[in-house]
């Protein structure tokens, strides 16, 4: 008889990077979306984003432009969010084949739109404003790359034993 034991270790390292490289594909997506398809200005969200830190004077005026400082505490609160919600979807979905993990990695991006622009609306209202179609498609695709981007850079261990 032959069975298959899967090392049920979580790569923690891999897990940050894989978050982080969600994070990048979702924040990529947003800057590229929002003005394409819903005619706002790209910084609108990374304002709202560095709001969390900075307060509310920061939230676009019309319309909202650039401003280093405002960009570089979006960045730092964006990836640090990314890394630990990395580490969620990875403990979730590092046990399954590349597949199911990376859909399932969708579905918690889903879940996580609904925190983020739904739960958290209750301490950061700001967000509410940004609902949508775009935000949930690049959520799904936050959770979908992280998983396969853990997926395809850490290769669980197999061992056969008989």
């Amino acid at each position: 008889m032959v069975t298959r034991q899967v090392e049920n270790k979580v790569n923690w390292s891999a897990a940050i990077w894989s978050g982080l490289a969600g994070g990048m594909a979702l924040l990529v997506l947003d800057l590229v979306m929002v003005p394409l398809f819903l005619g706002g200005s790209p910084w609108a969200p990374v304002r709202a984003i560095s709001a969390i830190v900075l307060g509310k004077g920061v939230l676009p005026p019309s319309p909202p432009t650039f401003a280093w400082n405002v960009f570089l505490a979006a960045m730092v609160i964006h990836l640090a969010l990314s890394a630990i919600f990395g580490l969620i979807v990875v403990w979730i979905v590092h046990r399954w084949e590349m597949g199911t993990a990376v859909l399932v990695g969708a579905v918690l991006g889903l879940l996580l739109y609904f925190v983020n622009f739904y739960v958290m609306t209750g301490v950061f209202p700001w967000f509410a404003m940004s609902r949508g179609w775009v935000p949930i498609f690049t959520h799904i695709v936050f959770g979908a790359v992280t998983a396969l981007v853990y997926k395809s850079q850490h290769r669980q261990e197999v061992r056969i034993v008989s």
